[in-house]
């Protein structure tokens, strides 16, 4: 390892997203040292040709003058479309709930601005974890977490987006609730409030089945669930696995492709900030479901 280059090991990162393009792997997620109370800088995207060894990062988005929000730079996704990158990531200030909003570039290395309206999740509701969904007919779809801290959240929502990804339009569709899924426990706030957590949603077309990737907890702590849609849509409605897919304190994970054509699953672990790491296994979709191919194999 020379002085250019990091291990994944030394990359401190919440809800790491990975994105191939041209035999690169670009690495983006919460990189601010500390995100839950310090003022957010913005955030990092690092390089890798084999997910081992990492250039040094490049920051990619920098809140631009009057930008709306001041704390908790959250879980950057990088999504190409229609020809642009997209930013999806949460951000709160105070006096407003947290929302997820999107920005955009002509490169994955941005600079990344504010597209369109100011955030695409619903006013008043603490939100997080916006991802995107295109259906079979082109549609697009934002996926996100209602906060299980405020009254009715714990949930997985969609809402339609404009095709040019500028606004969000139509109503709310609840998909789930994190208390009906088998393996989540609740567990308690620091503000006093006990709930079941949703985090980190993330859809995957597989050879058969849509599949959906989200966060909770179990009495043994973080972990992440599978869940199936049985109508190949993002309506649902959605099956869940009777146990999560890991549960070694980690989670809030995303699916990849990597060089070889094969399919991996990007987290963090553990849950504990400053310890938080990214980590990397092998996935196969077995058609039914998605299963890690082999636990000893991460890189």
């Amino acid at each position: 390892m020379d002085m250019k280059t990091l291990g994944a090991g030394d990359i401190q990162i919440r809800d790491p997203f990975v994105y191939l393009e041209k035999g690169v792997y670009y690495l983006y997620g919460t990189t601010d040292k500390d995100p839950w109370k310090a003022p957010g800088e913005g955030f990092l995207c690092y390089q890798s040709d084999d997910l081992r060894r990492f250039e040094r990062p490049v920051r990619v988005f920098t809140p631009p003058p009057g930008f709306w929000g001041t704390h908790n730079f959250w879980a950057p996704e990088l999504h190409a479309y229609e020809g642009k990158y997209y930013l999806f990531a949460s951000f709160k200030a105070q006096g407003r709930a947290r929302a997820t909003a999107i920005l955009r570039a002509d490169s994955p290395l941005g600079p990344f601005l504010p597209w369109g309206a100011e955030q695409v999740t619903p006013e008043g509701w603490e939100c997080l974890d916006g991802t995107l969904h295109v259906d079979g007919a082109g549609q697009p779809f934002l996926v996100f977490c209602h906060e299980w801290v405020q009254e009715g959240g714990g949930t997985v929502c969609a809402r339609r987006l404009k095709r040019d990804l500028s606004g969000a339009e139509g109503e709310v569709m609840p998909l789930f609730a994190a208390q009906d899924v088998p393996w989540a426990k609740s567990i308690r706030h620091s503000s006093g409030v006990t709930g079941f957590v949703t985090d980190g949603p993330f859809l995957f077309s597989g050879r058969e089945k849509l599949f959906m990737l989200w966060s909770s907890f179990t009495g043994a702590g973080y972990a992440l669930g599978l869940s199936i849609s049985q109508t190949g849509t993002v309506q649902g409605p959605w099956a869940h696995l009777e146990r999560p897919l890991y549960e070694g304190d980690g989670g809030h994970g995303m699916l990849f492709p990597d060089k070889a054509g094969g399919l991996n699953l990007s987290l963090h672990a553990p849950n504990k900030t400053p310890l938080e790491r990214p980590r990397f296994f092998p996935v196969r979709d077995r058609g039914c479901c998605l299963t890690l191919d082999d636990m000893e194999a991460e890189t």
